[in-house]
């Protein structure tokens, strides 16, 4: 029996996940949830117990002093709530960790436990997977479910991925089998530029989310973080004609697959997106972002700390083993934040998202 004291009862929630490791190129994913805990001040209220899931020789504790005082923090998985104002609140059930090295039947069955005992109305899993997508087009995202229901009331795909699965497909099946409403959004991250951050990604996952769950999200330093990024990674390609010649290669398979998406119904789509982001209510900043509620009873997680300034990244002069030497990388290879290299969604099959 999970118990719950001090947790406010909430307001429609909506639980918020995503995870460290496989599948989180770019650290797109990990990093969005990071930005809702912080912009928010999330207040964490529980943490899963690190013995019961983590191998620590692959994910290891780090030491700190804290005035003098020698302090050990765990790999784990925290939960945090955070409530979003507005003219109709709502409150987020972030859950925020690392890939599980064990158990993760367990382990999801956890998380659904705390879900059920909050009132968690949908869950919606973050990640981020390599792809064939150049960097100077707008960050792909799609929305899968393993419910046809969900898929056609919220314009969402149904999943028929088959294959290799890390902890976020495990979750939402999970969910699908224990009745809950579970959808996965995922950001496609260039695979000549994997290694994070990639503030261009994080974007694209909270805006995606903003439309999913009707909320404005405030998004901060991370639009000028991703024009800087765009910046670094043009300067760098243009200094290295094949890594140029690539990205104009996929720059026009992108645009030629998009072709039959110009029709009026998809611009007006955007269009009417675009109106709701500038739709600024009293009391709201310009922008149409969320604003923070009044209720300043939430503590901040302290572990949360501002996401690292994007650095454009350095040509790997060696490349990848595996890489197509006319897909000279930019960056390391794998998009896995500390897991075994070779691993990682890029091993997914294109335009079906590794779950």
């Amino acid at each position: 029996m999970i118990e719950l004291e001090g947790v406010p009862e909430l307001i429609d929630p909506v639980m918020v996940a995503a995870f460290e490791g496989w599948n989180d190129a770019g650290d797109a994913a990990s990093t969005a949830v990071a930005h809702l805990d912080r912009e928010w001040k999330g207040e964490v209220f529980a943490a899963l117990d690190a013995e019961d899931y983590y191998d620590f020789q692959v994910n290891r504790p780090t030491l700190w002093l804290d005035g003098g005082v020698r302090k050990i923090t765990w790999p784990t998985t925290r939960l945090s709530v955070v409530r979003v104002g507005g003219d109709k609140p709502r409150d987020l059930v972030l859950v925020r960790g690392i890939e599980p090295s064990m158990r993760w039947r367990s382990f999801c069955n956890e998380i659904l436990g705390f879900a059920h005992e909050l009132g968690v109305e949908m869950v919606v899993v973050l990640g981020a997977l390599l792809g064939d997508t150049p960097h100077t087009r707008p960050v792909p995202v799609s929305g899968v479910t393993s419910d046809p229901d969900l898929a056609r009331t919220m314009d969402l795909e149904e999943t028929k991925y088959e294959g290799p699965t890390g902890i976020v497909g495990i979750l939402q099946e999970a969910c699908a089998h224990a009745g809950v409403p579970a959808v996965s959004l995922w950001a496609a991250v260039p695979h000549y530029v994997s290694q994070p951050p990639n503030p261009k990604a994080t974007l694209a996952l909270l805006n995606r989310l903003e439309d999913l769950i009707g909320v404005r999200i405030p998004l901060g330093e991370l639009p000028e973080d991703a024009r800087a990024w765009q910046l670094g990674v043009d300067q760098l390609a243009a200094e290295d004609s094949e890594v140029a010649e690539y990205v104009q290669t996929l720059e026009e398979a992108r645009d030629t697959a998009e072709l039959p998406e110009a029709s009026g119904e998809a611009i007006a789509r955007e269009f009417e997106r675009y109106l709701r982001r500038r739709d600024v209510g009293p009391g709201q900043p310009s922008g149409g972002h969320a604003t923070e509620s009044g209720d300043t009873s939430y503590l901040r997680d302290t572990a949360a700390g501002r996401t690292r300034q994007p650095k454009p990244p350095r040509p790997d002069p060696g490349g990848a083993p595996d890489s197509d030497p006319r897909q000279p990388p930019l960056g390391q290879e794998d998009g896995d934040s500390g897991g075994e290299e070779g691993d990682g969604p890029r091993d997914s099959p294109e335009g079906s998202p590794e779950e």
